[in-house]
């Protein structure tokens, strides 16, 4: 008589149900399919990391400041406003969300005790999607308990965005911070190791302002010149174009001593930067970018096909172009 086959028992490493682990690329996929894991759910893995959204702000009010908050800006908080019904996710009450341009050890967010959410822009992205990824560091900020800093964690590839948990109809009104006194409730308490730490973050920081006559524009300031970097949500062809036009003609400066260097490509807009002289403060260059932002919206409005000069100094422009993301 033939023995009855004994009942194949499942592996310690299946995954019968939930996320499924990462494991190496030529081990078995812990699902128990049979096959190995770059096959099967690593592929799904991968595909989720290759796709690159190009614009992972846009939808979001104060999408140019988004990217330079990201980017460009050490220290600042915005308000957020969470869309209806989001809240009520959360484990009690939320009575704000801030978003922040970085947090102590580069947490994702960290959930205060009193139940407040700070949310951190500069953190690493685990996808090609920042909003989701940061929609999932926000997601699980809600589901933490209060007074307990959130993990970092590889984003869910069908997890929500941040178009789909905030507020979209909310200003978005960036304050700008001389220091990250902001990552505690009563800075001026601190001592020992967390005021240290807070010192030397301070101690890094590079002195920089939001203008106030035009959008989405920063002064910073180093010790050999300052600078002003303006995001622009202008599509890439059509503001190096303009840019061009009004650099052939000698209008691309922001006064005597200022001179326009170069851009920046990040997520998906373009972010012209100048050199000023160390003695021009910010508020020495709200006149002039004002006046700028004029002649640029002029040019813009009355496109024509490059001349020979004006195609040179685009040359010159794209040479001087880099891409941050």
């Amino acid at each position: 008589m033939a023995k009855k086959a004994a009942k194949k028992q499942p592996s310690q490493s299946t995954a019968v149900e939930g996320e499924v682990p990462v494991v190496g690329a030529r081990e078995a996929c812990p699902c128990g399919s049979g096959r190995r894991y770059k096959a099967c759910h690593g592929r799904q893995a991968a595909h989720a990391v290759q796709e690159l959204v190009h614009r992972p702000f846009e939808g979001l009010p104060g999408e140019a400041d988004w990217v330079a908050l990201r980017e460009l800006v050490p220290a600042a908080t915005v308000p957020l406003v969470l869309a209806a019904g989001v809240a009520d996710e959360a484990i009690g009450e939320v009575p704000s969300v801030t978003l922040a341009t970085v947090l102590p050890l580069a947490w994702p967010a960290l959930r205060r005790p009193d139940g407040s959410i700070l949310l951190g822009l500069q953190t690493q992205s685990s996808s090609g999607d920042l909003s989701r990824d940061l929609a999932d560091a926000l997601e699980l900020a809600l589901a933490t308990e209060p007074g307990t800093p959130v993990p970092a964690r590889r984003t869910n590839p069908g997890g929500r965005r941040l178009q789909e948990l905030l507020d979209t109809t909310a200003a978005f009104v960036p304050e700008v911070h001389t220091g990250f006194e902001f990552w505690l409730e009563d800075a001026e308490s601190a001592t020992g190791e967390v005021a240290a730490s807070l010192e030397r973050a301070n101690a890094s920081a590079i002195p920089t302002e939001k203008l106030a006559g035009v959008d989405s524009a920063y002064w910073c300031g180093t010790p050999d010149k300052n600078h002003l970097r303006w995001v622009m949500d202008v599509p890439e062809e059509q503001l190096l174009d303009a840019l061009s036009r009004l650099s052939a003609a000698g209008d691309s400066s922001l006064g005597e001593g200022t001179k326009l260097v170069g851009s920046f490509r990040a997520h998906g807009l373009t972010v012209p930067v100048w050199d000023l002289p160390l003695e021009m403060t910010a508020a020495d260059v709200e006149k002039p970018a004002v006046e700028f932002a004029g002649k640029l919206a002029a040019v813009l409005a009355a496109p024509a096909p490059l001349t020979a000069e004006e195609r040179r100094a685009r040359a010159n422009l794209v040479s001087r172009q880099i891409t941050l993301n």
